[in-house]
């Protein structure tokens, strides 16, 4: 049952990442497209996880490197950081060594060895992966810091604008929102410490529920209020 997740997790996924790009096209904003993307990035995880359930893809094995273990915290993490950093020069400064690493992410995950003759569809590829790809010391290092830097902005930037919005006792349904935003992101983040002690298969089962819980925060915290605030949230 383990291998259906990914179909599930895929359709929730995209769902949420339309519902973000409809949001930044009636409201502009760079953290909403950056968050798009981010979203869009997952989606393509976990609908590369699908196909590999199905059968061996050397694209896909790399394609689901990529965008689940490298690039999608870090493209949500900074959608954040262009919410909350409002010194626009530092914002595109991070955004632009981020697409330089996103660059170089993509070239060691496209030039890397990879021999799938140990695949298995019924084992979660998060669980055999390292045994088909050979990564090189700076591919391993950029997931590392992508994942850090990515989780920080995100999680860190849902609790502290839940923490304002609930320090001025204002609209409740931020601080709801932000909370759940938070608790989703830290769904898949906390897959990579239980994937190294063996617990491979928990990954589809937190994307899922990540993608769930993130995708509710986000319609609570743009529901539609009498009230209205200045202060930043990790959605808008």
């Amino acid at each position: 049952m383990t291998n259906y997740l990914p179909f599930l997790s895929t359709l929730i996924t995209f769902a949420f990442a339309v519902a973000v790009f409809n949001r930044y096209r009636s409201r502009k904003g760079a953290h909403l497209l950056l968050w798009g993307i981010g979203l869009a990035l997952y989606g393509l995880g976990t609908f590369s996880e699908a196909y590999l359930s199905l059968g061996w893809s050397d694209l896909m094995l790399r394609v689901w490197y990529l965008t689940g273990a490298m690039l999608t915290a870090a493209w949500l993490g900074q959608g954040s950081v262009h919410f909350l950093v409002r010194r626009r020069g530092v914002a595109l400064a991070l955004t632009a060594a981020l697409a330089l690493a996103s660059l170089l992410s993509v070239v060691g995950v496209f030039t890397a060895s990879v021999n799938g003759a140990s695949f298995d569809s019924h084992i979660a590829i998060s669980t055999q992966y390292k045994t088909m790809m050979e990564r090189n010391g700076l591919t391993i290092l950029l997931t590392i810091l992508l994942n850090i830097y990515g989780t920080v902005w995100l999680v860190g930037g849902a609790i502290w604008s839940a923490y304002l919005f609930a320090r001025k006792q204002i609209l409740p349904h931020r601080v709801i929102g932000n909370v759940l935003i938070a608790i989703g992101a830290l769904m898949p983040a906390s897959a990579g410490t239980l994937i190294r002690i063996g617990f491979g298969d928990w990954l589809y089962l937190s994307e899922l529920l990540g993608a769930a819980i993130m995708f509710a925060g986000f319609v609570a915290s743009t529901a539609p209020q009498a009230a209205a605030s200045s202060q930043p949230a990790a959605t808008a």
